[in-house]
């Protein structure tokens, strides 16, 4: 079941509009790749509600003017977003500062000046993953692999 702006899971209803929006356009596509329901809600509204917080001013203004997902939506062209949500996360030192990206991502989502912290940092992250964190020293060989609980 897919969904739109007037007709989305009960769970969705308290969130922001735009957030909302967001929600549903990720639920459809996780969808698509065959991810089933119980999975699908939880992780689109957490990819939503982060997007929302950390989305510039500009960014939320470009989405809110794309067309609002509809049911019957095509999100087949693009598998790279749900693909990454269950990539493993990656730790390690990068322009003097310690990076977070899952792994086959363009481009890290996160920077830390300390190691500790982008260590904690992708263990939240995979919390709602079927993930690892992978995690290297300075000099780019692996230290760890460890996986969720």
């Amino acid at each position: 079941m897919s969904w739109d702006a007037q007709d989305y899971p009960a769970s969705m209803k308290n969130m922001k509009e735009l957030e909302r929006k967001r929600a549903i356009d990720i639920a459809n596509a996780l969808l698509a790749d065959g991810y089933p329901d119980d999975r699908v809600i939880p992780i689109a509204m957490k990819q939503a509600e982060r997007w929302y917080a950390d989305a510039s001013p500009k960014e939320k203004t470009a989405f809110k003017n794309t067309p609002s997902p509809t049911k019957h939506d095509n999100h087949d062209g693009d598998k790279s977003h749900s693909r990454l949500l269950d990539a493993k996360e990656t730790v390690y030192y990068e322009d003097k500062q310690w990076q977070v990206k899952a792994e086959g991502g363009k481009q890290p989502s996160e920077s830390f000046s300390t190691k500790e912290a982008a260590i904690k940092r992708a263990r939240e992250i995979v919390k709602n993953k079927d993930s690892a964190v992978k995690v290297y020293k300075k000099d780019g060989t692996l230290q760890d692999e460890t996986h969720p609980q």
